[in-house]
């Protein structure tokens, strides 16, 4: 397994919705992070188990593999990382399911700027 980059912080985004990810990905890049962008859970497994992350923003509702399917693999395998949820789902069952799996933070896609996503990400990797 390998690092993407020894200097830079590592984030893994996992979303299906191609515009979020790349906004995402670009705002991400321009705090200088190093940016992988898996477009469903089965790529994002993938990554995973290629590379070394410092967080992964996850979104629930994707085809072929979801994100409560990856983050259950992830504990099976013994996948570690902080995950921050960015989904459309609110409701208090799906955080409280989240928040099961591993999940550091729920963010609300339609209630979170970039801006605060990007804040929360930062949050977290610097502990």
């Amino acid at each position: 397994m390998s690092s993407l980059n020894d200097s830079s912080p590592s984030i893994l985004i996992v979303e299906d919705e191609a515009a979020m990810a790349k906004a995402l990905e670009l705002k991400l890049t321009k705090e200088g992070y190093i940016v992988k962008v898996a477009a469903n859970g089965r790529e994002g497994m993938s990554a995973l188990r290629e590379n070394q992350f410092d967080a992964m923003l996850l979104d629930i509702m994707m085809p072929e593999v979801d994100g409560w399917e990856m983050m259950e693999t992830m504990q099976r395998e013994g996948i570690s990382l902080p995950i921050l949820i960015t989904s459309n789902l609110s409701q208090t069952e799906d955080i409280q399911r989240a928040e099961a799996l591993g999940a550091k933070k729920f963010l609300v896609k339609s209630n979170q700027t970039l801006a605060d996503i990007v804040a929360e990400v930062q949050i977290v990797v610097t502990g």
